[in-house]
């Protein structure tokens, strides 16, 4: 892992500023440290050797040098926190609006998105504000104080100048075990989100089968997993933070032991003695910090990593949409899909007239569901074409699974829609069997739900996400199962509904019951894949 990440200055302008801002307060801060060295041991020695009088002329440059240190040193502070601010903020919203743009099929999942989008950019926290600031500190301080100490004592300058190289070489062996540590550890807290984030997506019908203990069981056990692997993590940064202070501390007294074998011989003046032993801890302490800081970082740095993986996978190409194009016939011309570990779909070939209103049937992973997403520019198929590829504004979708957000059931209903008066809403409800379930609750449409339409049955789902279709009024419509988890009596009131709304319109289906087949002007069969069963 490199100390700093090139891609960091090229997705966060932030941080170009705070490197600048951090190099000009490093070079203040280095300065600083030495005038603090020389002015202090000056003063030790006119208070011992010259028996001076210690007065307010004599402390005061040393007493304004210790508060300039401290001022610039809060700068620093205030300067990372804002940074990583500004870095964290840039970074989510590109995070976000490319994994949008790269669509279901190419997007992360969304317990993996959700974790990587706040914890885990969150640890970014540490990387700016104690990781980079000391990186800086440990480039520019040992430099400037061996420039100070060469005239004043060379041997002490070039004991300091051999030793310092042993701290980044040990850095960089610790650092190789603990990045792999910490990816380790990520990509566990990711799994163990994603599955919890399932798991109670799917809680009532893992209760309904009897098998949410099992779950549960599986959650304790990855839990399991990523306490050991984080205590592995922890374990692993306290004993390399043990080694680069034992080697410091080791450099640092063999410094002292230089001069203070000189001084008692008397080939060293006590001033200068003094100033070397204050400066070469100082030489050290960045290094230090810097070894010590890098694993509070490390995380941060991890969860930066598989952001840029994500802004680095390409967008499908989009195919132009052709004005008009929801008049014109679409043409499925040898369209072929391939998914990772899965043998390519059979190629297909169609044509859909305006106004047609066709079925697709086939058994299930044969490719139906795939088909719309094509239409919808989801999935990019590995050859053939589809044209004219529908804009996204003339197509109301209905997946086999509908995303319904937290809000309420206007707004849910309303997505997509040009209006959303009351009449216009309670007519789209009314056509998909839905307003007489919401009129009997206590606020209506103005009933709040929860992530994936909490508090409604999977058939009030399925109806709501039905009469957003309805309401989008949309030349295009494109349905997958739309009456799956829905009764036969209310299947076969809506299934005169979705025949009504079709007049005058495209409608492709991706349908398994009968009662949906029967209903279309045309069906297309998909040829069966191997090793699919109907």
């Amino acid at each position: 892992m490199r100390p700093l990440d090139p891609r960091l200055l090229r997705y966060a302008r932030a941080t170009r500023t705070f490197m600048v801002l951090s190099v000009a307060l490093g070079v203040a801060l280095a300065l600083l440290v030495v005038a603090q060295a020389t002015l202090l041991a000056s003063l030790i020695t006119f208070v011992f050797l010259e028996d001076g009088t210690v007065g307010w002329a004599s402390v005061a440059p040393l007493a304004v040098v210790v508060l300039l240190r401290a001022v610039v040193a809060w700068a620093q502070q205030v300067a990372a926190a804002r940074a990583s601010a500004a870095v964290k903020r840039e970074l989510r919203a590109r995070l976000l609006t490319h994994a949008a743009a790269l669509g279901p099929a190419l997007s992360p999942p969304s317990g993996t998105l959700s974790v990587l989008a706040t914890r885990g950019l969150d640890a970014l926290d540490a990387y700016f504000a104690k990781y980079l600031p000391q990186l800086v500190l440990a480039v520019l301080v040992p430099v400037i104080v061996l420039v100070r100490l060469a005239p004043a004592d060379l041997v002490a300058a070039g004991t300091i100048a051999l030793t310092l190289p042993l701290i980044p070489v040990f850095m960089a062996l610790v650092g190789r075990h603990t990045e792999a540590a910490n990816r380790r550890q990520f990509r566990l807290l990711t799994r163990l989100s994603h599955h919890f984030l399932d798991v109670v997506a799917g809680l009532p019908t893992l209760r309904v089968f009897g098998r949410a203990k099992r779950q549960a069981a599986v959650i304790a056990e990855i839990s399991a997993e990523q306490r050991r692997v984080t205590m592995r993590t922890l374990r692993v940064a306290l004993l390399s933070s043990l080694v680069l202070e034992l080697l410091s501390t080791l450099s640092v007294a063999l410094v002292a032991v230089g001069i203070g074998l000189r001084l008692v011989d008397g080939s060293l003046g006590l001033s200068t003695a003094l100033l070397v032993l204050i400066l070469a801890p100082e030489a050290y302490l960045p290094l230090r910090q810097v070894g010590a800081n890098y694993h509070a970082s490390a995380e941060g740095l991890a969860a930066a990593s598989a952001a840029f993986a994500i802004l680095e996978t390409p967008l499908p190409p989009a195919a132009p949409a052709a004005p008009g194009s929801a008049a014109a016939p679409i043409r499925f011309s040898d369209v072929v899909v391939t998914y990772p570990g899965r043998s390519p779909l059979p190629a297909f070939s169609g044509v859909v007239a305006p106004g047609e209103f066709v079925a697709l049937t086939g058994p299930s992973g044969g490719g139906k569901s795939t088909i719309l997403s094509v239409l919808m520019g989801f999935v990019t198929p590995a050859a053939g074409t589809v044209s004219p590829l529908p804009a996204l504004r003339e197509v109301a979708w209905l997946p086999q699974r509908p995303w319904l957000g937290a809000g309420t059931i206007a707004d849910n209903i309303g997505v997509g829609a040009a209006s959303r008066d009351v009449a216009a809403l309670r007519s789209a409800a009314a056509q998909a069997g839905a307003l007489s379930f919401i009129e009997a609750l206590p606020d209506g449409f103005d009933t709040p739900l929860g992530d994936d339409g909490a508090g409604l049955s999977a058939g009030q789902r399925q109806r709501i996400a039905l009469a957003r279709v309805f309401l989008r009024d949309a030349p295009l419509v494109l349905l997958d199962e739309p009456t799956a988890g829905l009764d036969p009596d209310t299947e076969a009131e809506l299934l005169a509904a979705i025949r009504a709304h079709a007049a005058g319109r495209t409608v492709i289906m991706a349908a398994h019951r009968p009662s949906l087949v029967a209903i279309a002007d045309r069906v297309i069969a998909l040829p069966a894949v191997a090793g699919v069963a109907s």
